[in-house]
């Protein structure tokens, strides 16, 4: 019984802020005459006042208790005198007496099954309720005082109320009955000599407990005198002058290292466990959320100042972890990371663990391993990360950690999915058993399948509903970018089609939502009832009930009320963003297979259902998808208006995709336009963001190697374009990027078509047909068609009719999904084979040509691509010419002059120079 009273003053102790709320609690359950308190004016007043104190014993939006002055606006603004009340009531506790008679009334409003016979004008709390919990713990931790902890309380709470007549010169104490009197028999305790009021007997008790290895409450803030005092309570000393004490003592954190040096925290209290633990959580949650935007120093000196009041809350190391990890302070993010885990044993913020050998907890390892793990694929080593996540594979299998083995499973499928792995590695040593039989006959993608599958099937039989559909989302994403082969090099093979399949894909796309939206487990006490809780503290800013009504515009209730007194969503936040990443990886499914209108479909669900609940990389993402929508269809004017909203919108760094896109959408302006300087300018800057390191920003090499070989062809330097392609090429396929390859084969036909080698385009452009048919790429199967068919109208008229049977045949994709420079490549093309067909006379069907040419005219000018609208402008000349409409003739002559002189000349516009600075 002892151990269990002695636990329970370690993990709730009694402030000032507490008992306040008590007297609150008190006021809310007095006995009525009109079966109403008489501070309140209605029930809906009194019920609102009701959600008031439950909101404020669940809040956790700072570290520190409130202040008296901040819990005295707050009911102010709720109305009633309840400020009053409360500070009368405070300044009446000048005794250790008062403080019996003050509790033992309190324990009169709770309720029971003892309490058979009530009055009718009584209410009572159900001792089970919100309310009635908390009064029972402030209870009982009363019960626990010592006189030293009583009188020590008693003194805090004469600097509690100081602090009113510091924050506030106006508001005068004096005015309350009584107060004269109370002061002064408050001096009386502030006077006393604790520190050698019953020393020795604590100084005892205090040495038994370090000995035993119990820890010290970090509720309250102890200096060094009452340190080693009084185990369980730990205050400050009170400052003779309270203003200077608050002066000091403030809720708002400099981004400096002040708290290094001054004792800012003298006469504040921590907040309690289940309030630290929320606020801790939603801190981590806005660190993941919003990346390296999240301001460092702030939340920095947040935390150091909390490690200072509260050295052994070891959480701190790892939020300071997540927080550098973020901002890519690799020393410091390793150095908090072993801190954590050196004095926590790693269970503070891990569930995992839930097997345990003679009571110890023996998960903290692999957890470790794991963490350490994802800390290098952050940060771009994915060979340290390969060798962390085998050992942690290792210790979970050791363990018996069958959620650890499937975390780390799930976060090793996601490193071989980001980085490239080269087909001769391998994922585990010989410490993975599943893998040593048969993971030298596999290819590293079917080593990652094999993977895939393992961790579902964990995942599914563990019930860890996020993590099952997270890999559901994993599975579709390996369905789309791979093509299933047989695992057995020999033997009997059943007949594989050696395509990806969309309907795969969309499948575990629908088990992926389907099994999320069933999960509704997310902890309501910390997370969602201490947002709610918080929120609704923050947002009360007008009285409730017949309150409500302004008294300057009594025309009815504010619209804020209901905002005011609505719920949180109830669907949890992780549910959330497992549903956003299923229309975030829907809209780049439908990108790869052509559909830029359900593309952009996906991604505006994306950002206007799923942004409060996504991360701010994912929300970027999305707005890159829409804005790229709006450069191919809208022309680039559109494309930059919206691109400057998203630009105020999002923190741009080095490396991030909102600094892609505008690296994108400059290097394709300037290409259309022909600009190669400015073209070579963004591929030089495309190629420093990405890492030296083999395997390390695979994609953002291949984009800006890509980008290089077609400057490279605009400025008809073929051998350097056919030299870097070739290279790219080799690359892709060391590291098996099959979907790559797709547009590398046919920038490769395009290079021979260019240079007027057309039989050797050829077969790069079949092949390109053949990867775009194997990965169901079916835009980029269109583009290589018209190159086909541009190769085979080369080979003179003879072949036109083949190449405008080619062009038909894929004009429905075109014209259905295709962008402005692919309907208008389609529609010149098209021309182009009529004019070399000897059977056909322009004079006879002179609307064959000129509809296409007028199309491909309006297309490219809002393109401003000048060497392709040239041409368009050229053959709509010719047939004018030949038609005999000589004034037509001159106006595209002119437009045709106005290309090629741009074409020759281009100039930066103001808006490009001003955004590349």
């Amino acid at each position: 019984m002892a151990s269990m009273l002695k636990q329970l003053r370690n993990s709730f102790t009694l402030t000032p802020h507490k008992v306040s709320v008590c007297i609150l609690i008190q006021m809310y359950a007095a006995p009525a005459i009109f079966h109403i308190p008489e501070h309140f004016s209605s029930i809906s007043h009194h019920n609102s006042f009701a959600v008031f104190l439950v909101a404020l014993i669940k809040s956790y939006d700072d570290i520190l208790e409130p202040k008296l002055d901040e819990l005295i606006g707050q009911l102010r603004e709720i109305g009633g005198l309840l400020d009053q009340r409360l500070t009368s009531k405070l300044s009446s506790l000048v005794s250790p007496d008062d403080l019996f008679n003050s509790f033992g009334e309190l324990q009169g409003i709770l309720g029971g099954s003892d309490s058979s016979v009530l009055e009718d004008d009584q209410i009572t709390l159900d001792p089970s309720s919100n309310l009635g919990l908390f009064l029972r713990r402030c209870l009982l931790a009363f019960n626990v005082l010592s006189f030293e902890g009583l009188c020590r309380l008693l003194s805090d709470i004469d600097s509690y109320c100081k602090e009113v007549l510091s924050a506030s010169p106006n508001f005068d104490l004096t005015r309350l009955d009584g107060f004269h009197d109370e002061s002064e028999s408050l001096l009386e305790y502030e006077n006393m000599d604790l520190d050698t009021l019953a020393y020795h007997e604590v100084r005892e008790e205090a040495e038994t407990s370090k000995r035993s290895g119990t820890g010290i409450s970090f509720h309250l803030h102890v200096p060094k005198v009452l340190d080693e005092l009084v185990e369980g309570v730990e205050v400050s000393m009170p400052l003779k002058d309270g203003a200077k004490s608050r002066a000091v003592s403030s809720s708002k954190f400099p981004d400096s290292d002040a708290l290094d040096k001054v004792d800012a925290d003298a006469g504040t209290f921590l907040r309690a466990n289940g309030q630290m633990h929320g606020y801790l959580l939603q801190r981590a949650g806005e660190i993941e959320k919003q990346g390296s935007s999240f301001p460092l120093n702030a939340l920095e000196s947040v935390l150091k100042q909390l490690h200072k009041l509260a050295p052994e809350l070891h959480r701190v190391h790892f939020l300071r972890y997540l927080n550098m990890l973020h901002h890519d302070d690799y020393s410091g993010a390793l150095e908090n990371l072993h801190r954590y885990f050196d004095l926590s044993a790693g269970m503070e913020s891990f569930d995992l663990c839930s097997s345990s050998i003679d009571g110890e907890c023996v998960g903290k390892f692999e957890i470790a391993l794991l963490c350490c793990g994802m800390m290098h694929v952050h940060f771009g080593h994915p060979k340290l990360a390969i060798e962390a996540l085998t050992e942690a594979v290792r210790a979970s299998q050791e363990h018996s950690n069958d959620a650890c083995l499937a975390y780390t499973l799930t976060v090793m499928c996601n490193l071989l999915s980001q980085f490239g792995v080269t087909s001769a590695s391998r994922i585990c040593g010989s410490s993975y058993s599943p893998m040593t039989s048969i993971g030298s006959s596999l290819t590293i993608h079917q080593q990652l399948y094999v993977l895939l599958r393992r961790a579902l099937a964990r995942s599914e039989s563990l019930k860890l509903t996020p993590l099952l559909s997270a890999n559901h989302l994993a599975i579709a994403k390996f369905d789309m970018m791979h093509v299933q082969r047989p695992m057995l090099s020999f033997g009997p093979k059943a007949s594989v089609s050696l395509r990806t399949r969309p309907a795969d894909v969309c499948r575990e796309l629908r088990l992926s939502s389907h099994v999320v939206s069933e999960s509704t487990s997310e902890d309501p006490t910390v997370t969602r009832d201490g947002d709610f809780a918080t929120a609704w503290l923050k947002r009360s800013t007008k009285r409730m009930g017949p309150l409500m009504i302004d008294p300057e515009n009594e025309s009815g209730i504010e619209r804020n009320t209901f905002g005011f007194c609505s719920q949180q969503s109830s669907i949890p936040k992780s549910v959330m963003q497992q549903l956003g990443s299923s229309y975030l990886l829907r809209a780049t499914a439908w990108e790869m297979y052509g559909s830029y209108s359900l593309s952009k479909i996906n991604a505006l669900v994306y950002a206007t259902c799923f942004a409060d609940a996504s991360s701010l990389d994912d929300l970027a993402l999305a707005c890159v998808k829409l804005v790229q929508n709006l450069a191919a269809y809208k022309g680039y004017r559109e494309a930059y208006v919206a691109f400057r909203t998203v630009e105020e919108k999002f923190h741009v760094i080095s490396k991030s995709r909102v600094s892609l896109l505008k690296l994108q959408l400059f290097h394709e302006h300037a290409l259309h336009r022909g600009n190669l300087k400015l073209a070579q300018q963004v591929c030089d800057e495309l190629g420093a963001l990405a890492s030296p390191v083999t395997g390390v920003d695979v994609d953002l090499k291949t984009e800006a190697s890509l980008r290089q070989a077609r400057t490279l062809l605009a400025a008809n330097q073929f051998s350097q374009a056919m030299q870097v392609a070739h290279s790219l090429f080799c690359t892709c396929y060391k590291f098996n990027l099959q979907v790559e390859n797709a547009s590398i084969l046919l920038l490769l036909a395009e290079i021979h078509k260019k240079s007027g080698n057309a039989t050797l385009g050829l077969p790069y452009a079949l092949a390109s047909i053949f990867f775009c048919q194997t990965f169901n790429l079916d835009l980029l199967k269109a583009s290589a068609t018209l190159t086909l068919a541009e190769l085979w109208l080369s080979f003179g008229a003879s072949e036109a009719q083949s190449a405008l049977s080619l062009l038909h045949g894929t004009f429905p994709m075109i014209l259905g999904h295709g962008g402005l420079e692919l309907r208008a490549r389609a529609h010149i093309i098209e021309a182009k084979c009529h004019l070399s067909d000897a059977s056909y006379s322009v004079g006879q069907a002179p609307e064959v040509v000129l509809t296409p040419l007028k199309e491909a005219c309006k297309e490219l000018e809002l393109l401003e691509y000048h060497e392709l609208a040239a041409e368009a402008y050229y053959l709509l000349a010719m047939v004018y010419d030949k038609l005999g409409y000589f004034p037509e003739r001159e106006s595209t002559a002119a437009s045709f002059k106005n290309h090629i002189i741009a074409l020759k000349t281009p100039q930066d516009s103001e808006d490009d120079i001003l955004n590349m600075k």
